[in-house]
């Protein structure tokens, strides 16, 4: 009787729920679309990296008004948004753009769970974009610039002692009226940059800590020494211990410990090592240790690899993982969705296209000029792939200098415009130094917003040596870094080599193909070349492959093509916007990918 009521009484919320809500706009939309149920938006964990048994969705339906800037909360909101999804997105049930002269004011109620009584309480925000200030019952528990990258607020003191709660959110964003890091994202869409995002775009949620707890877990694995290096943060204490023990495969391999503020190194005895053909990964539980008290606990994970260049026995320098030759392969994906933008519509979307890339025969992905939530870095540890993730773009850009090492004047940017573009970039290097697909930092793309290179290159390098850093894909050139890296469309040319670092092609390709009822725009529709069948699309694509093999000899190690989706008005992606449709022949995509990569093996 009692789960027949509580049946009932799920089936009447979301009842309510969608008579609250309904998608914005006409636009094309994903097959996931329809599953979005308004009670139960993206209800997975939304951290896997760093997991505890406790914790509390707050996405969903929450009250909004967009007002201008120096606006105050308003006593009457305008209706509801769906959260996560950004407000210009169908999604979030508004699609309205907000603009550089208003806010975006959100509001919620929420109740504690008895069971959390004595516990700290944490408000986490996956990312919100741009600038974020926070209430709970009218207290101001901080703010956050930045609109890639985690962040949290313990809101235990502003709690009432009992009944509802109240958050709200004021979130403000110039797009590129500013110079903050935004992407692609601008006031007026076209060709290949896109609509703006603002506001609240990935999961909001609480979770109950003791007041001493770990706030973080990185990992740093040594597979030449067969050793994995945890480094926990705790907060609330400077004493007590940390115990970490791992596990594979659910079978006991081994334990450490150490005191607090101290990493915990431990010997991985056989130790499978992680790679795109076999992304064996290790779980571990960290324990945080008062006497014989348990105080907080967190489930994690690593893999044991390693990224590096070599120069081989032909004196080019190559690409290496866990010490062999690796042939880095894969496509530019923005992450991009018609229906929710920054924001896929569930958690089953945003595995799609890793998977699809892997089905493809790929064993990287480029991930262009956005960060994603962290659900999305775990589908790619476990599934295998190997991840370039480039700095979002800001501010303006100087001369561009494709064919040659950089001969100019770069931009000199703002003392502002400089602590933000240093401050976001160490956030983001942060929030995803511990997911061993991370290969490859791009600090900057296409002269997008490059200042300093030389001195954003060492200090990215020194900050995490365990990684690759690919300076500038496709230009300014700068003779640092590990990388040199080529643009060129639509077919592979080698016209700059470097003997000292490996070269690359980071963008070639954007075959397009054109697919009625699959399209954003119906009249405004471009790709570097433009074909009218996926046989057409399939022949050229296997076509430049096979020039890329011929070049693989003379000093490529890597190449990404563009892309993985039509986004908006480009229809140069290996699928539609809508993931409706699949447009080239997969199984000879798959096999000419498999011998581009096999050419180095």
């Amino acid at each position: 009787m009692k789960k027949l009521l509580l049946t009932q009484l799920l089936l009447a919320c979301s009842f309510v729920a969608f008579a609250q809500w309904s998608p914005a706009g006409d636009k094309i939309r994903t097959p996931w679309a329809d599953q979005v149920d308004p009670a139960n938006v993206l209800p997975e964990y939304p951290r896997p990296i760093m997991e505890r048994d406790q914790w509390m969705n707050l996405n969903g339906l929450w009250d909004y008004s967009i007002a201008p800037v120096r606006s105050q909360a308003p006593e009457n909101y305008e209706g509801k948004i769906l959260v996560p999804f950004p407000v210009e997105s169908s999604l979030s049930g508004v699609g309205r753009t907000v603009g550089e002269n208003n806010v975006v004011w959100y509001e919620r109620e929420f109740t504690v769970p008895a069971n959390w009584k004595g516990q700290n309480i944490l408000l986490h925000f996956g990312a919100v974009d741009w600038h974020a200030t926070v209430w709970v019952n009218d207290y101001k528990v901080g703010e956050h610039k930045g609109g890639y990258t985690p962040f949290t607020f313990d809101i235990t003191e502003c709690l009432n002692a009992k009944g509802t709660q109240t958050v709200k959110v004021k979130v403000w964003d110039p797009t590129d009226h500013g110079p903050q890091p935004r992407g692609k994202q601008i006031h007026n869409p076209h060709g290949i940059w896109y609509t703006p995002v603002t506001g609240i775009w990935q999961t909001v949620w609480l979770e109950p800590v003791p007041s001493a707890h770990i706030a973080s877990v990185n990992n740093v694995p040594n597979i030449d020494r067969s050793i994995v290096t945890i480094i926990p943060e705790v907060v609330g204490t400077d004493k007590g211990t940390v115990e970490v023990a791992v596990t594979f495969n659910g079978a006991n391999v081994a334990t450490g410990k150490s005191l607090v503020g101290q990493p915990v190194e431990i010997y991985i005895p056989d130790a499978k090592l992680w790679s795109p053909d076999a992304p064996n990964l290790y779980d571990i539980e960290v324990k945080l240790v008062s006497g014989n008290t348990t105080v907080d606990k967190v489930n994690s994970y690593f893999g044991m690899r390693k990224y590096t260049i070599k120069r081989d026995d032909s004196g080019i320098v190559r690409f290496q993982l866990n010490n062999e030759n690796c042939f880095h392969f894969g496509p530019l994906d923005q992450g991009w969705w018609p229906d929710g933008l920054y924001t896929a519509p569930t958690d089953e979307a945003l595995l799609y296209d890793i998977k699809k890339t892997k089905d493809f025969g790929y064993n990287m992905i480029r991930k262009h000029v956005k960060v994603e939530p962290a659900r999305w870095y775990t589908h790619c540890d476990r599934e295998g792939i190997i991840v370039w993730q480039d700095m979002p773009n800001g501010d303006r850009s100087p001369e561009w200098q494709m064919f040659q090492y950089f001969t100019g004047n770069e931009i000199v940017r703002s003392p502002q415009s400089e602590e933000i573009y240093r401050r976001e970039w160490k956030e983001i290097m942060d929030y995803l130094m511990p997911y061993p697909c991370i290969g490859v930092w791009v600090p900057f793309n296409e002269a997008w917003g490059q200042f300093k290179t030389a001195e954003i290159v060492e200090w990215t390098k020194n900050y995490d040596p365990t990684r690759l850093v690919n300076p500038a894909s496709g230009g300014n050139h700068y003779p640092v870094g590990d990388i040199l890296d080529l643009h060129k469309y639509p077919s592979p040319e080698l016209y700059m080599y470097d003997g000292q670092r490996a070269t690359v092609l980071g963008e070639y390709g954007g075959i397009g193909l054109v697919l009625d009822d699959h399209l954003w725009e119906t009249d405004r529709n471009w790709g570097y070349v433009q074909f009218k069948t996926k046989k057409e699309v399939t022949d050229t694509y296997v076509d430049y492959a096979e020039q890329l093999i011929t070049l693989i000899p003379a000093g490529f190690s890597g190449a990404v093509y563009t892309q993985t989706t039509d986004v908006e008005m480009e229809v140069n992606g290996l699928l539609t916007y809508d993931r409706k449709e699949i447009k080239v022949e997969e199984d000879r995509i798959r096999a000419i990918n498999q011998k581009v990569i096999n050419t180095l093996k």
